[in-house]
């Protein structure tokens, strides 16, 4: 049970959560004791740790009930327009927590139940993670949400309940194996169910062309229910909502089968209808074409436009009826955010100003191709329904979407199969051909004669298999397109879409990824924001241009004290829970080197596994050399048709057992693969991070998220120029992060050149070795021809070109180590620096909620290098054996040493 907490931490604390007033932590165990007793029907005798959370959500949702009350009905009365964040993925996480920070509540409900004899800090952990998705798009949906009820926007999210989130990984004898993600068996104390605001979502079906108009007969109809979950702002009383739809079938669902005796046939078959909803495909960056995610995708779109227009035609609270029939506002009062990212170019539209402005500055935000099928749909309510004349109702859905791209890897486009739209929506196939066929006629226009450049560009793909290319149907029915980095959007224009970008260059934009401070600093790491609003106070919480006032406490050796203090604390902090976790005991004074997101090729685990061997065969080699002592972590879930992602973890595995167990080694490096990662795992291991890897081949991660939320809890990165990467070295300077490896410019060279993987594998000795290792069974004695579809793809199949980043990483990871080892001889954070970086999320917009720091103030004992192999560097000491502070011993030196990884409060961040 955790201790209470002293008189000095609370002074800490006012600022941050505040000193919990006792009529408050009075109210909180009434209403909690009020909730195990009326809404759990259980007393203390019988009541387990789950009742427990139970009744404390529900006596943190009551605070949050009328707030959010009173914030649709000011919503209604002003009827202000509106931002709809359609995503078929929201990685929320847990909640409990996030609430309790938003609102202020924490320390009255950790005193309160202190007082009952709990742990507040046990009963968090019972919650289940919301996890309806796979990565970063569906934790950058969360992100925004957070941040536009911070904002005080009148915003909604809108989005699937699947029955099972992203499945559970469990490690098997080094294999992933997966576990159903039944998220709701216990059921979801912070969701409200709204059967009165039920529609329904047609499929199937023929298509009449009369004199009256079009008409979609005989369809299939399967319910859309929509669950309520309150998003509450950072302490501002506004409470917006995520709307989320499950699927259920209706009461007449084959009424023919009942009335011919099939009543059991019939009853079953209604599950048919309700899979829709039912699991979350655990596939973002792979497309596979199944009829059911199709459905997915229409369902949450058809469910969704309806109810906006709903709401778009009653403008008080209330009142259901109609009033506004004209669709000439639509754009003017309806902004549909889908998957829709901040910028960091300064010359750049403000992302939310965009939305509060009137007329064509209003978008629906389409977050990749998923919600695609908006711009069809919302066309065939206009035209088929309201009776919009179709070049009115053009114009209207273009003013009213705008098109995120989040990959340029082809294998993730989604390209669906004529027949299958066809079957399944024959009057949306329609329309897109007339919007094809008038999206031609422009383009031969004006490119008379090029019939090649009218294949490229046309929705309708031919071949043996006619396809929709669902990227092109959104760039033509968007005003706006945007990639999700500098780099990345660079790219969209110049290779995804560059015939597009020929055509209507005005159309494309950048939008730069973010992460919200509140969940990511506040939440997950309290000792660095209390130590922050010690020196500066709490307004940096909601503008974080605030963190400024840092600058003249670069020198402040108190300060640095405090921070290398959380570091440490943190760190043991986790290595306690993987020793509980994963029965593994690690040095807490090791470097925590940690790589955790999903497992893909282009994400390049692979090349931390060989740096792993080589360190390991450094050490067999020379057991009385003095090395680093690290502790790798690599984490993340393979999709489970992933062969490759699924044989890199087996890897990972067995690399850690034969590392871990060798008395050689010892201490001086550990490997662990982390089991499950997910949201509340990242809140764990963020805070706990000495370097941050970010190791993608140049040009193939979109932006990344990770890496900013790594670098806001004090961790240094190590990365290529890729993603958003290239925007955080720009404004932290490079010499401040372990850059290395190819450039985007490289990787195309020598893609002209032909990439010979055997090159580097005849010329390197080192990875050689390792690679021979691999091959010949040294990490897999039971089975020596385990790796072999790894070996051969290194060598003959690589995409994403391992070898060719091979030397320049394990140089760069050889600048990491010199860094450490200084400042272990240092034994305080010599290198402590402030910087100001450009805001990277939402919040710019207004109230300039984020701020990253860079440009580093550098001390006059250090100096930047660069080297020119690595094209990036580290910080290294000019004195190469600096003498340890007077006055501090030992214990001092054991816990300010990590203050060096801390360096610069650098903040990636979006509200």
């Amino acid at each position: 049970m955790a201790k209470p907490l002293t008189d000095s931490e609370r002074r800490k604390q006012i600022s941050v959560r505040g000193i919990a007033g006792l009529g408050d932590v009075a109210e909180v165990r009434r209403s909690f004791n009020r909730h195990l007793h009326f809404t759990l029907v259980k007393d203390r005798n019988v009541a387990t740790p789950r009742d427990y959370f139970f009744a404390l959500a529900h006596t943190v949702r009551d605070h949050l009930v009328g707030r959010w009350i009173r914030t649709q009905q000011h919503y209604y009365e002003r009827d202000p327009k509106r931002i709809y964040y359609l995503s078929l993925e929201f990685y929320m996480g847990r909640t409990l927590q996030n609430t309790m920070v938003n609102l202020g509540l924490q320390n009255a409900c950790d005193e309160a139940i202190y007082q009952l004899g709990l742990d507040l800090e046990e009963l968090e952990e019972i919650e289940e993670d919301a996890g309806l998705g796979n990565g970063g798009l569906g934790r950058l949906a969360a992100c925004f949400l957070d941040s536009m009820a911070t904002l005080g926007l009148a915003a909604y999210g809108y989005g699937i309940r699947y029955e099972f989130g992203i499945f559970n990984q469990k490690i098997v004898n080094g294999w992933q194996v997966e576990e159903a993600d039944d998220w709701l068996r216990y059921g979801n104390p912070w969701e409200k169910a709204r059967p009165e605001y039920m529609l329904p979502v047609h499929f199937y079906g023929r298509v009449e062309h009369t004199p009256e108009g079009v008409r979609w007969l005989d369809t299939q109809v399967v319910l859309a229910m929509p669950y309520d979950t309150p998003v509450p702002g950072y302490r501002n009383n506004t409470v917006n909502t995520m709307r989320l739809w499950s699927a259920k079938a209706p009461n007449d669902f084959k009424l023919h089968d009942f009335n011919v005796g099939g009543y059991i046939e019939a009853v079953l078959d209604r599950n048919l209808a309700e899979n829709i909803s039912r699991v979350l495909y655990p596939n973002d960056n792979f497309f596979e074409g199944k009829e059911l995610r199709l459905k997915q995708e229409y369902f949450v779109v058809a469910a969704t436009l309806q109810d906006i227009i709903r709401r778009f035609k009653s403008s008080k609270f209330g009142c259901r009826d109609p009033v506004r029939t004209c669709f000439e506002t639509f754009p003017d009062k309806v902004g549909l955010l889908m998957g829709l990212e901040p910028s960091t170019e300064g010359q750049a539209v403000p992302m939310l100003n965009f939305f509060l402005k009137a007329g064509t500055q209003v978008a629906i935000q389409l977050n990749d191709t998923h919600p695609a099928l908006a711009i069809p749909e919302l066309m065939r309510i206009l035209v088929d329904v309201e009776k919009v004349d179709w070049d009115k109702a053009w114009e209207i859905t273009k003013k009213t979407c705008a098109y995120t791209n989040h990959t340029v890897l082809p294998e993730a486009l989604e390209r669906w199969p004529v027949s299958m739209f066809e079957n399944l929506l024959p009057r949306h196939l329609e329309i897109i051909y007339a919007i094809n066929q008038r999206h031609l006629d422009h383009v031969a226009a004006l490119f008379p004669g090029d019939v090649d450049r009218l294949r490229r560009m046309s929705v309708i793909e031919e071949g043996d298999c006619k396809r929709i290319n669902m990227a092109h149907l959104c760039v033509i029915g968007s005003h706006v397109v945007n990639g999700v980095a500098r780099i990345h959007s660079e790219i969209v224009k110049q290779s995804v879409f560059k015939d597009f970008y020929e055509l209507e260059p005005e159309k494309f934009q950048n939008k730069t990824n973010g992460i919200t401070p509140r969940r990511w600093l506040l939440l997950c790491n309290p000792g660095l924001a209390d130590t922050i609003v010690e020196k500066i106070g709490e307004g940096f919480l909601t503008d974080l241009s605030q963190l400024k006032k840092l600058l003249p406490l670069v020198d402040d050796e108190a300060l640095i004290r405090d921070v290398a203090k959380v570091k440490q604390e943190n760190k043991l902090k986790f290595s306690a829970f993987l020793e509980k976790e994963y029965k593994v005991k690690i040095n807490p004074s090791s470097m925590f080197d940690v790589h955790v997101k999903r497992i893909h090729e282009y994400k390049r685990q692979l090349l931390n596994c060989l740096h792993i061997i080589t360190l390991y065969n450094r050490i067999k080699k020379d057991p009385a050399k003095a090395f680093v002592p690290r502790t790798i972590m690599i984490g993340g879930k393979a999709a489970p048709g992933y062969h490759m992602a699924k044989m890199i973890i087996k890897l990972v595995t067995s690399i850690g057992n034969v590392v871990n167990h060798d008395p050689v080694v010892g201490d001086r490096l550990k490997v662990i693969f982390l089991e499950n990662y997910r949201v509340s795992l990242a809140e764990k291991v963020i805070p706990a991070a000495d370097l941050s890897q970010q190791i993608s081949t140049a040009g193939t991660e979109a932006s990344g998220t990770g890496n900013m939320k790594f670098m806001l809890n004090g961790a240094l990165t190590i990365g290529t120029m890729d993603g958003a990467n290239v925007e955080m070295a720009e404004e932290a300077g490079t010499e401040n992060l372990f850059i290395f490896g190819m450039r985007v410019e490289d990787v195309e060279a020598l893609d002209q050149k032909g990439y010979n993987a055997r090159e580097y594998y005849e010329r390197l000795p080192e990875l050689r070795q390792a690679l021979d290792q691999i091959s010949s069974g040294f990490f897999s004695p039971k089975d020596p021809h385990c790796f072999r579809d790894v070996v051969n793809m290194l060598l003959n199949h690589d995409r994403f070109k391992v070898f060719a980043d091979y030397e320049a990483y394990v140089a760069c990871q050889a600048q990491v180590d010199q860094l450490y080892r200084a400042v272990i001889h240092a034994g305080i954070c010599a290198a402590s620096h402030t910087s100001t970086e450009e805001p990277q999320g939402v919040d710019q917009e207004g109230h300039q909620e984020h701020r990253m720091f860079g440009q580093v103030l550098q001390r006059p004992d250090h100096h930047g290098v660069r080297p020119g192999h690595l094209g990036g560097g580290a910080l290294r000491p000019a004195d190469p054996t600096p003498q340890p502070p007077q006055g501090l011993g030992p214990p001092a030196t054991t816990c300010l040493l990590q203050g060096c990884f801390w360096r610069a409060l650098r903040i990636a961040v979006v509200a």
